[in-house]
């Protein structure tokens, strides 16, 4: 029985390490669910753009279970259906450290936790959804990348730049999408 038991215990310990390993790395916010509406108040606020009617808070992000490897987090917000199907980014944010497991609401907007990177508007920190009435609801898609990069990269990369540095050093993305329309 003494062995009937260990061998249980060790199928046991061996299961619940193979689940701990293969758990799913996730992003969330307790501010929205994923495809759900955001609330105007994550829309921008810029006085030289009619359509930025919100107060540009950034949502909280919280995220569990990365690759054990991961050195850095990057993160960028983007809308593909912005500038008439060109797209908008609206954040580019690394060298978000490994021990990080999200952002409170405004971190992103006052660039706590962070090296900016330049978004499309040209600023290095949250900006938030401005699309035109009548246009729908955008879809904006927060993708956080674990990479294998120790958070040294410099400020003020692009979308495309960081893309380019991340190649062959991103272990994992968790995504969640926001919608926003006028």
């Amino acid at each position: 029985m003494n062995i009937t038991y260990k061998l249980f215990a060790s199928a046991m310990l061996f299961y619940a390490a193979q689940s701990g390993a293969n758990a799913l790395f996730t992003l969330q916010s307790p501010a929205f669910s994923d495809n759900a509406l955001m609330e105007k108040k994550f829309a921008g606020n810029a006085s030289n753009n009619p359509n930025c009617t919100g107060e540009n808070l950034s949502p909280s992000l919280v995220w569990n279970n990365p690759p054990a490897e991961t050195k850095s987090f990057a993160l960028v917000v983007h809308d593909p259906e912005g500038a008439n199907g060109l797209g908008v980014t609206h954040l580019v944010a690394y060298n978000i450290p490994p021990s990080a497991t999200g952002f409170g609401q405004n971190d992103l907007r006052d660039g706590k936790g962070f090296t900016g990177g330049k978004n499309t508007p040209g600023n290095f920190r949250w900006h938030g959804p401005c699309p035109p009435p009548g246009s729908g609801a955008h879809h904006y898609t927060f993708t956080l990348i674990a990479t294998s990069l120790p958070p040294t990269l410099p400020e003020g990369l692009t979308r495309d730049d960081l893309f380019a540095k991340l190649k062959g050093h991103t272990l994992a993305a968790a995504g969640l999408i926001g919608r926003f329309g006028q």
